[in-house]
């Protein structure tokens, strides 16, 4: 295997557009018209493409594109033990949209055996051969499984019926996720990303204010902030200790649309001074993630792979202005451990952002010209 990990200086998160072939496969099989088998078949065609897009753009981490998905986090919480596929009230409200009303609820013990992403990454794995070039997985954060228990008072209710604590349930998910680590470890995985919104939740006031219940904000923040980190940490201290494990934080990524906002510095201390990851892979495209301030937490020894270019909309970043925020952002974490990635995913969800499929392909070209203009390489 290649000694190579992520991250590298031209990056990206792990999502791609889905193409059309696969989108009409989706639905012929949401509408019985197509078996599981055939949609399968597709998936397989078109995860194989994909990978062959990514080594000719010049990446040297490849992901399936999270093709065989809905969503970047539902499919995975779906894929464990004790926990069930639900259709709610509501979905996710982004910013003028809002998504389809899936969520996981939790019905049973819950454990991570026999999880189908295991068998996603083996047929990954298989696809990538070149020396330079290394298989990344994503799966969601432990801490987003978390918020989506929460997600309602329904869904509170359903765990609570299943753990009498807190502190059972955390328990419960970090053996979970640490059973399907393991597995996807065993199977030859060295690169994993835990994908995670909660962040980027808890630096928007207006989310921490739902849980208030008359306390302080801040004291709520804190809080849930701590539970964001203890059950973080709490897997990747379970994880083998070869397993690179990185992490990227985002404020929604849904049809090119946003769910909320906030700057770092308001979770500066439990994300990027207390998450035992090697990486951060950070939203930096707009204002609404506020300065480069905060990354003074993240010390010398992890690094920063700054999202400053958007997967969201098609327009081609200014390279000087680029380039001068990357140097700004050096004045915080040392240069040689920066890297440079759109903010997001390019499909977050199966619909996509409001972009064509060449479009990514452009972002990710500018990403290798700025790091080449930077880095040298």
């Amino acid at each position: 295997m290649t000694k190579q990990q992520a991250p590298f200086r031209v990056d990206h998160v792990g999502s791609f557009l889905r193409p059309k072939e696969l989108v009409e496969a989706r639905e012929k099989f949401a509408n019985g018209e197509i078996t599981r088998e055939e949609l399968t078949v597709v998936e397989d065609k078109t995860i194989q493409e994909i990978v062959k897009k990514q080594i000719a753009a010049g990446l040297q981490g490849v992901t399936d594109g999270e093709f065989r998905r809905a969503y970047w986090h539902l499919d995975f919480f779906w894929g464990f033990n004790g926990v069930e596929h639900v259709v709610g009230e509501r979905g996710y409200l982004f910013h003028g949209i809002e998504t389809k009303a899936d969520t996981a609820v939790l019905k049973a013990p819950i454990n991570g055996k026999n999880h189908p992403f295991v068998k996603h990454f083996e047929f990954l794995r298989d696809l990538v051969k070149e020396e330079d070039v290394i298989v990344k997985f994503t799966i969601p954060s432990p801490s987003q499984f978390y918020f989506e228990l929460i997600r309602t008072p329904e869904h509170v209710a359903a765990w609570e019926a299943v753990y009498s604590t807190t502190d059972e349930l955390f328990e419960a998910i970090i053996k979970a996720y640490s059973e399907v680590i393991q597995d996807l470890y065993d199977a030859g995985l060295r690169t994993l990303q835990l994908d995670d919104c909660t962040w980027g939740a808890l630096v928007d006031d207006g989310f921490t204010k739902r849980f208030r219940e008359e306390r302080p904000l801040e004291e709520v923040r804190r809080e849930f902030a701590a539970r964001a980190l203890r059950l973080n940490n709490g897997v990747i201290a379970n994880a083998p200790k070869d397993l690179v494990i990185n992490t990227h934080v985002c404020r929604g990524n849904f049809h090119s649309t946003w769910i909320s906002q906030g700057g770092y510095n308001k979770v500066e201390d439990e994300l990027l001074g207390g998450e035992n990851v090697n990486a951060y892979y950070l939203e930096f495209d707009t204002d609404r993630a506020g300065d480069f301030k905060p990354l003074a937490k993240v010390g010398t020894e992890k690094k920063v792979v700054l999202g400053l270019l958007t997967s969201k909309f098609a327009d081609l970043e200014n390279k000087d202005e680029i380039i001068a925020r990357i140097k700004e952002a050096s004045q915080y974490v040392p240069l040689e451990n920066l890297y440079l990635s759109t903010q997001c995913g390019f499909a977050s969800t199966e619909e996509g952002n409001v972009i064509k499929e060449e479009d990514q392909w452009k972002k990710i070209a500018l990403i290798s010209e700025i790091a080449q203009e930077v880095w040298g390489k």
